[in-house]
């Protein structure tokens, strides 16, 4: 028994049941921000490990380690080329990205140093120790860069992946609310490199609900946040002495 569960086959498993329930109960429960499939996928297979830990009689790390992960780093590994596929959406509107490169690469840049700093700050006031804080300074990338980030910095990686998976249901669920609090409305370039930023995969998702011109933005804020984390977090996190 524990053999055939050790196999990836059973992970790979466990992963799309999870998600494909999480998609059921989205469309069941008529797009309620709680029942984001992503989300959902999450809680779902952190509860299928707690109980197969439980009746294999091991921890629930032991459990994760020994029956989930060989499937889950498969899944993972897809999410490289995923991320890679932001670029048609980008190629299609790259008359934008050309007009406006200067601004965009600016103004990601500098939101994204900022960022660091509101997030060591709010770490700092709840009291989180260093690997939290490590943990959570990448989360403004996708999961396929901010984990390995989170890991290289002594960050704990599973709060880095609960940290990037809550932006995006937040997103997904407020992205409407927040784009006219901010006035991003005002500026589809705007809309599109705030949901992008925020929100990541599933923000980008939301801003082409929206439009091609939002969608292409929310694309190049995935991959150029994705670049300023990988080069500025480490640099970062040493500063302050992680």
């Amino acid at each position: 028994m524990e053999t055939t569960l050790a196999q990836p086959i059973f992970g790979i498993f466990i992963s799309i049941a999870v998600y494909l329930i999480g998609q059921w109960l989205f469309k069941v429960g008529k797009g309620f921000f709680l029942f984001q499939p992503l989300f959902v996928g999450m809680v779902l297979g952190i509860i299928v490990v707690i109980i197969l830990g439980k009746l294999m009689g091991t921890t629930t790390i032991q459990a994760y380690t020994k029956f989930y992960k060989p499937g889950g780093d498969i899944i993972f590994w897809f999410l490289n080329p995923a991320t890679i596929a932001f670029a048609i959406p980008l190629y299609k509107r790259n008359d934008i990205v050309k007009k406006y490169w200067f601004e965009i690469i600016l103004s990601l840049i500098i939101g994204s140093v900022i960022s660091l700093f509101l997030i060591l700050g709010t770490a700092k006031m709840f009291g989180l120790d260093d690997s939290a804080i490590a943990a959570m300074l990448p989360q403004a990338a996708t999961t396929a860069i901010a984990l390995p980030i989170s890991t290289a910095i002594g960050g704990n990686f599973s709060i880095t992946a609960m940290a990037v998976i809550l932006n995006a249901v937040i997103i997904y669920a407020l992205g409407d609310w927040l784009v006219k609090f901010f006035r991003l409305d005002k500026s589809r370039i705007g809309t599109g490199l705030g949901l992008g930023t925020a929100g990541h995969t599933v923000g980008s998702a939301k801003a082409l609900e929206m439009g091609s011109i939002e969608g292409s933005m929310a694309s190049i804020a995935v991959v150029v946040i994705g670049v300023v984390v990988d080069l500025i977090v480490p640099t970062f996190a040493h500063f302050i002495g992680l």
